[in-house]
């Protein structure tokens, strides 16, 4: 229901208008006093009006909106913030509550601040990237990324925080579809998102019409036109009323990847593979007999309609794997390939030598072919290791493929997959419906499956209802993979009119961490045995907070070696050692899906992180039997708190005791 305006019409806006639809050309957006609004391009409109050019502006090539730089600049300004552990809402590997021992990371808060903090860590480690961002329908996104202002300041200006302090504006339906919001808020996320990428890495977008003309346009920019892939058409099967009188049945993936030198070909299993191979295990179970399975296969090869990718291999070794016969005559018309005789194994005479001569030399034949383990099939034909021959003599030998060496192909343009992510929502939670609109699991399996890595680092900084992070694990059952996901999501409140919330589901971020916890217990379940002995079904739950440190906070270049430990403690008083060690993970760039043990030495609680890469303790009174012990580990890295040393002599003899126990040791202070 549209509120009423209670205010008379407004002049200027019906002109703008009715100008815009004659030259829709000559409308741009500006921002006045904090509001964006249409106006005239007059350079534009005065051009339109004339027969002869006008003197305007200098043209030139360019993308641009209403605070680009701003929107830059909030790309490049540094944070003071850091992600906390929540280990009650973690799970380990193995599914267990509470757990902490997963490679999996589901972090919580704004999607900009995170991405500054991942910089160090996961500099150019993401093997993919996979986005669903809001799709700017006129009130779909909420994010505040004006970092300048303070907490109290924020909070009187929008008057939107969440329960973690998380600063939350919604894009007002008064904004109607602006542009300029949008692309303020897409912009800087883009920007540090290709810096996280690998060099061989690639990122898939998700968007609708409102958008993919501008989303186009940065990714122009952001990743570079050379490194632009395709935007694929997602057909959803399932029309969705549309203003526009067409029953729209589309998205869009645009794809880029962060180096086109790398030559990276994306794939995607051929349609119906998984039938075919399901048929012939059941024949195989059945002892079905070759020839009958042979012609069950071609028969359904005929109801289902493949083309001849699949159609061809319609025969059957020993073991029910279907396998094709593949032309070994040279291919190139106008040249010729290699002549030689090629003996039949039954008749044992010359085979019928193509006209233009063989494929392949005859080094590469005789490397193929196997008189000595020559099977005759149930037809006559020959099998002799890779290559097949007729009853006799008189018809060329084929080579043998098998499906499974060609069961991919390119990854199409247009990918038709039903829109179900909402029944796939729904079985997750027992038929309740807690999340609008969430991407099918099958679509977000072919995109990662795309780029055929078993292995790596994938992140999706949109997570909503974590459909990604469902879809990594159960490929990862699927085919034994090890990859690892990383879910970013702002803790956006839940309408408290909905389901979700009267679910106890205050916020998304308690919607999606629910789903992987029910998702991982539900693919292990279903997979039973076949379930690979690792497989992590688990996340590491951490949390965007503030800084750690006190307003007043000593940098290295502030401090001399010998002030260290004389310091009044900085650190926050609600801050726990765990805390302390995320953050001095992220500042010295070691992953933060690490392994982690706790051990105890000298009294005193001492993180071992990476197998000894880096060790911290956090705690006071330290004494010299401690840092001695840790020294003799010869960590890589070495951390305490500025105010742990017990007294003077343990302080002065710090630098003494590393220097004759491991010299090489970074030692930092925090």
């Amino acid at each position: 229901m549209d509120t009423l305006k209670m205010h008379s019409l407004d002049g200027v806006q019906r002109n703008i208008e009715l100008i815009g639809k004659l030259f829709p050309n000559a409308i741009t957006e500006v921002k006045r006093n904090g509001k964006v609004e249409h106006a005239i391009d007059f350079d534009v409109l005065r051009q339109e009006l004339s027969d002869s050019i006008v003197e305007g502006r200098e043209e030139r090539y360019q993308f641009t909106w209403p605070d680009k730089k701003k929107a830059m600049l909030a790309a490049n300004a540094p944070i003071t913030a850091t992600l906390r552990p929540v280990v009650a809402d973690s799970v380990g590997k193995d599914g267990t509550p509470g757990g902490f021992d997963s490679e999996n990371l589901y972090i919580e808060g704004d999607n900009l601040e995170v991405l500054k903090l991942l910089q160090e860590t996961y500099l150019g480690k993401v093997k993919m990237i996979y986005i669903d961002p809001p799709y700017n329908t006129g009130n779909d996104f909420v994010y505040e990324d004006d970092f300048a202002q303070s907490t109290e300041d924020y909070m009187g200006n929008s008057g939107q925080y969440d329960e973690e302090g998380n600063r939350l504006v919604t894009n007002t339906e008064s904004n109607g579809r602006f542009h300029t919001d949008w692309l303020n808020m897409i912009y800087p996320r883009l920007r540090l998102a290709k810096d996280l990428l690998a060099d061989d890495g690639a990122v898939f977008i998700s968007l609708d019409d409102n958008e993919i003309k501008n989303l186009l346009k940065i990714c122009d920019e952001v990743f570079g036109e050379d490194n632009f892939v395709d935007c694929i058409t997602w057909n959803k099967r399932v029309p969705k009323n549309d203003n526009n009188g067409i029953g729209n049945i589309h998205e869009y993936i645009v794809v880029y990847v962060k180096d086109a030198t790398y030559k990276r070909q994306f794939t995607m299993q051929k349609d119906g593979l998984d039938e075919v191979f399901a048929l012939l295990s059941d024949c195989k179970a059945k002892k079905v007999p070759i020839p009958e399975a042979e012609a069950k296969l071609k028969e359904f090869y005929k109801e289902r309609g493949f083309d001849r990718g699949i159609t061809l291999y319609n025969c059957l070794d020993e073991n029910y794997e279907p396998w094709g016969k593949i032309n070994m005559s040279w291919p190139n018309a106008d040249t010729f390939g290699p002549r030689y005789d090629v003996i039949h194994p039954g008749t044992h005479k010359p085979t019928k030598v193509p006209d233009r001569g063989w494929r392949w030399t005859k080094t590469t034949f005789d490397s193929v072919v196997n008189y000595d383990t020559a099977i005759e099939r149930y037809d006559g034909s020959w099998v002799c290791g890779g290559i097949w021959f007729a009853k006799d003599e008189n018809t060329q030998p084929s080579s043998i493929k098998y499906l499974r060496d060609v069961g991919r192909m390119l990854l199409r343009s247009i990918i038709s997959l039903k829109s179900d992510g909402g029944i796939e929502v729904e079985k997750i939670f027992e038929g309740k419906s807690y999340f609008p609109y969430p991407k099918p699991i099958s679509l977000i399996e072919v995109l990662i499956n795309s780029i055929e890595e078993k292995e790596g680092v994938f992140l999706d900084f949109f997570a909503g209802s974590s459909t990604t992070a469902h879809a990594i694990m159960k490929l990862n059952c699927d085919d034994n993979g090890h990859r690892k996901f990383i879910m970013v999501q702002l803790p956006e409140k839940t309408d408290e009119k909905k389901e979700a919330y009267k679910a106890g589901y205050k916020n998304i971020c308690e919607i999606g961490k629910e789903r992987i916890r029910r998702a991982g217990r539900k693919i292990k379940e279903d997979a039973g045995l076949t379930a690979p002995a690792d497989l992590d079904i688990g996340f590491r739950c951490l949390r965007l907070d503030s800084s750690n440190m006190e307003n007043v906070y000593y940098t290295p270049e502030e401090t001399q070696q010998q002030d260290l430990f004389s310091l009044v403690d900085n650190v926050k008083e609600d801050r726990t050692p765990e805390d302390l060690l995320f953050q001095v993970m992220l500042d010295l760039g070691v992953l933060l899906s690490s392994p982690i043990e706790t051990m105890e030495i000298a009294g005193k609680k001492v993180f071992n992180v990476a197998d000894g890469f880096l060790l911290a303790c956090f705690d006071h009174d330290v004494t010299e039997e401690t840092v001695k012990a840790i020294a003799q580990m010869k960590p890589y890295y070495a951390v305490f708190r500025d105010s742990s040393m017990a007294n003077d002599s343990v302080a002065t003899n710090f630098d003494q005791i590393f220097e004759t126990y491991s010299p090489e040791t970074v030692r930092k202070v925090l």
